[in-house]
């Protein structure tokens, strides 16, 4: 009888040794939170308001880890090739649909190989020139544009930038090609776009605002399909004429593939807390930043949004010609 005990004592203890992670407690140590992004930019930004908010929900700290390089792509492979056991997650934007196109030999798949967690926020463009820039409207801007192709310049932030799709669907849509400008981040394009060097400029919202306020640059439409609160005289694109027109930086959260549900569920719970908080939220209304409606911070509603942005983004990548690689 006592060795038939010892023996039921030594299977139980080898299947709690031997369970799988997502079967033990999780966290019970920091999860690292990757974010392919340079220190003070908008996802680091975003990413260092989420980790703390999210590890008071969670238990453990959430350390915000920079590992940037090739669009993205460093840091997202990172977690891609990280142990699926929810202590290595993604927070990554619009790159993560766009990536699968603009890199022909792409090191993961940005859809199978990633376990979604949800949504995060939204963050909507301005397409902003000059205030001399001909055209008292996006509509009359846009029929100077198609009248003048050789003499608009259009910049970006770089291939596979959020500038840079935004150009690449304007001129899409446009029907025109135009010359292009990359400048290393918002800052340099900001100032040319005052002094009249540049022509047209589009980036997240928190960027142009306030010198649109300030009444340095003019602000012609917003790149999404709803306007900004800050700026509520300005029309979108698709109000503007260009139907359809939607872009923006939105944002949302991953775990390798293969990350057991339960630990899934948790990050869940904590990423809701974390968009509940009144902090972050009123810092995500400062950037210009959308909410997510908590119906649509799941797992299942961040797949669908990726997998439809690949389709929408594949075409117009592919009809520019324009690659990362």
């Amino acid at each position: 009888m006592i060795a038939r005990v010892g023996l039921v004592l030594l299977f139980w203890a080898c299947g709690v040794a031997c369970a799988p992670a997502g079967a033990q407690e999780f966290p019970n140590r920091p999860v690292t939170m990757v974010v392919p992004f340079s220190a003070g930019g908008p996802g680091d930004i975003i990413g260092r308001l989420l980790g703390p908010a999210m590890g008071a929900a969670l238990g453990p700290t959430i350390v915000v880890e920079n590992a940037v390089g090739a669009g993205g792509t460093i840091g997202t492979n990172r977690v891609a090739k990280a142990a699926p056991d929810g202590y290595t997650i993604l927070l990554m934007h619009v790159g993560q649909a766009t990536s699968v196109t603009l890199f022909r030999k792409l090191p993961y798949d940005p859809v199978e190989d990633f376990a979604p967690i949800g949504l995060v926020t939204d963050a909507p463009m301005i397409i902003v020139a000059p205030n001399d820039f001909p055209g008292t409207s996006f509509a009359e801007a846009i029929a100077h544009i198609k009248a003048n192709p050789d003499r608009v310049l259009l910049g970006n932030a770089g291939i596979g930038s959020a500038s840079h799709l935004c150009g690449l669907l304007l001129m899409d849509r446009v029907g025109t090609k135009l010359t292009t400008v990359q400048y290393r981040g918002g800052g340099p394009a900001l100032i040319d776009v005052m002094a009249g060097r540049l022509n047209l400029w589009c980036d997240p919202a928190n960027g142009p605002t306030p010198y649109v306020q300030e009444g340095k640059m003019k602000a012609l439409a917003v790149s999404t399909l709803s306007r900004l609160p800050n700026l509520p005289e300005v029309p979108t694109a698709d109000e503007a004429g260009l139907k359809g027109f939607d872009v923006s930086t939105w944002y949302g959260l991953y775990a390798p593939r293969g990350t057991p549900p339960a630990v899934i569920d948790r990050l869940l719970v904590a990423l809701r807390a974390a968009l509940r908080d009144q902090t972050v939220k009123e810092r995500f209304v400062a950037l210009s930043l959308q909410p997510i409606e908590e119906s649509r911070v799941t797992p299942e509603a961040l797949r669908a949004h990726l997998v439809a942005e690949v389709a929408k983004w594949a075409p117009v990548i592919r009809k520019a010609g324009v690659f990362a690689d």
